[in-house]
């Protein structure tokens, strides 16, 4: 018998469907709803999902609709195009620009509502733990509340929590999401990417969010790298004050990058914060692999000493040390103009089909983005121009990437873009110059080479250790008829073909082989008879017609053939 619960959250499930689909048929999406057959699940409820498009969506492009469709589903949607804006992987270059519009903002919760959740946070230590709390809260987002406090040893903090029903409203979205993605897979096949994997991942990267622990890890992370560089900031945990639900972070007094002007700045201010940022950017990606992926000015403070602050940690990426070497391949490549090299990197970075990089097409759309930048010397390389360029291409061929090197180059895009709001005339690329050309140098110098020379002579020896294992152990399987060969014939046609003429080649051989055996015989045999004549001559018929037919076997190789 089904549970009280388990029908409360089908009947809700089906009531936020059945928004989920008006508002789609608002917007002028009546036929994604019909395509994916997801009109059938309110026809079985006898509910009409069918309305005329909104005026403010007629006419409108379906990149601005498919917006508008966000907005109007609430925070959890707005989160997930926010996401899709960073993956032009994943939709048109045209589309993420349009949801990069998207904007996180919502209404205040009562001070009450969010004093509840504290008081639920910290049962018996709330008045241990602050002297006072702010009611009037300095930012409200969709997912979470900031709010001035002070602890009891006279520290200025802020506090951010996550606001009421958060958590269960984002669960039970996805939950539905992750149904609705399935149900696209299945009428669409040819997106070349799966809409449930893609679902599941979002999913992962929203939970993660409403998990304040996760921001405060990350910010501590990012501190620890920067603790002896004066020039560069990150808050304090106060990790005493942070649950999941509450975290608690240093006030940082200074003035937002996004509430300056450039003219209220001195040059030398304005070339010392693009100087600061850029550098704190490429450490973090190139050189740590773990980076703040959204560092625009109003996630940058500038401090009363004129060192930056970076705040809101929570959307980092991650680079392994693996797709670190990965990319500098890429960089490689394109500066060499090796296309194979290139083409191995692409196999490498995402999950693409190796016959795609085989295609003269693909190729042929490396070696044209290769050219475009082989030219330029590193100096100039503009590294988030080319990502961005590499993974537009990629996108062409519905290929996916990680999601971390598509936030790496929204990192660094958007560092750029802080630089040239804020000092036009600096050059960025000259000035990680030597960053960049060090990390080159890590990968491609002598003792780098050494190194890999080494590692690859260690794995090579524990693969010769290794394989007697391996080979007993194919044996047992074998040997117990545990054993699968999968095969796949690609163009089988074609085989089918050269099986035919291999066998009417071996046929013909057998043939001219017959008639010189046979005729050699009749020679012999009629030179031992009384008399001779007939035989000789049937002998040597035979042996004409053996030459003739040779000569048009040679011939049929010899000359060209048509092609099918």
């Amino acid at each position: 018998m089904m549970k009280i619960g388990t029908i409360k959250r089908t009947i809700r499930s089906t009531k936020r469907l059945a928004e989920i689909i008006k508002v789609l048929s608002r917007f002028g999406f009546q036929q994604v709803v019909l395509d994916t057959g997801l009109h059938r699940v309110l026809d079985s409820v006898k509910e009409d999902w069918t309305s005329d498009i909104a005026p403010s969506a007629a006419n409108q492009p379906r990149a601005v609709r498919f917006r508008m469709v966000l907005e109007a589903l609430g925070p959890t949607f707005v989160k997930i195009g926010q996401i899709l804006s960073t993956r032009p992987d994943l939709i048109p270059e045209e589309w993420a620009e349009e949801l990069k519009k998207l904007q996180d903002r919502c209404s205040n919760v009562p001070f009450s509502s969010i004093y509840e959740v504290l008081e639920k946070e910290f049962p018996t230590s709330l008045d241990t733990l602050f002297s006072s709390i702010e009611e009037t809260p300095l930012a409200a987002a969709s997912l979470a509340q900031v709010h001035r406090a002070r602890l009891v040893d006279d520290s200025e903090v802020v506090i951010k929590v996550l606001r009421p029903g958060s958590r269960k409203m984002v669960e039970e979205d996805m939950t539905l999401l992750e149904s609705i993605a399935q149900l696209v897979e299945q009428y669409f096949s040819d997106l070349g990417y799966s809409p449930t994997s893609v679902a599941k991942e979002f999913s992962r990267e929203l939970l993660k969010e409403l998990n304040m622990v996760n921001e405060g890890q990350a910010t501590d992370r990012l501190r620890r790298y920067f603790e002896h560089d004066s020039t560069v900031y990150f808050p304090r945990v106060h990790w005493q004050a942070t649950t999941r639900n509450i975290l608690t972070l240093e006030e940082i007094k200074g003035r937002l990058l996004s509430t300056l002007h450039p003219d209220d700045l001195s040059r030398e201010e304005r070339r010392a914060i693009v100087a600061r940022g850029t550098d704190a950017v490429f450490a973090q990606c190139l050189q740590y692999g773990f980076f703040h992926a959204d560092p625009h000015p109003g996630n940058i403070i500038l401090k009363d000493d004129n060192s930056i602050c970076f705040i809101d940690c929570g959307l980092t990426g991650q680079l392994d040390r693996q797709t670190t070497e990965h990319l500098i391949d890429l960089v490689a490549g394109i500066i060499q103009g090796n296309i194979d090299k290139l083409c191995r990197v692409v196999i490498e970075l995402t999950d693409v089909d190796p016959v795609i990089t085989d295609r003269r097409d693909f190729r042929t759309d490396v070696k044209h983005l290769s050219s475009h930048f082989q030219s330029t010397d590193l100096a100039h390389l503009d590294i988030a121009s080319l990502l961005s360029e590499f993974f537009s291409m990629l996108q062409r061929y519905k290929i996916r990437c990680p999601g971390d090197l598509i936030l790496l180059t929204k990192a660094l895009t958007t560092i750029e873009g802080v630089a040239e709001q804020f000092d036009p005339t600096f050059d960025v690329l000259s000035h990680v110059e030597p960053r960049i050309q060090k990390i080159v140098m890590s990968r491609y110098g002598f003792f780098a080479m050494k190194d890999r020379v080494q590692k690859t002579l260690t794995n090579y020896l524990e693969l010769f250790e290794e394989m007697p294992g391996d080979l007993q152990r194919f044996l047992g399987y074998f040997r117990h008829s545990r054993f699968t060969l999968n095969l796949e014939l690609k163009r089988i046609e074609h085989l089918a073909e050269k099986i035919d003429l291999a066998s009417r080649v071996m046929g013909m051989a057998m043939i001219i082989a017959a008639l010189i055996v046979g005729s050699s015989i009749l020679i012999l045999a009629d030179r031992m008879s009384d008399k001779p004549g007939f035989l000789g001559t049937l002998g040597i018929i035979g042996l004409i017609l053996a030459g003739i037919n040779s000569a048009g076997f040679i011939a049929s190789f010899l000359l060209p053939k048509k092609r099918k």
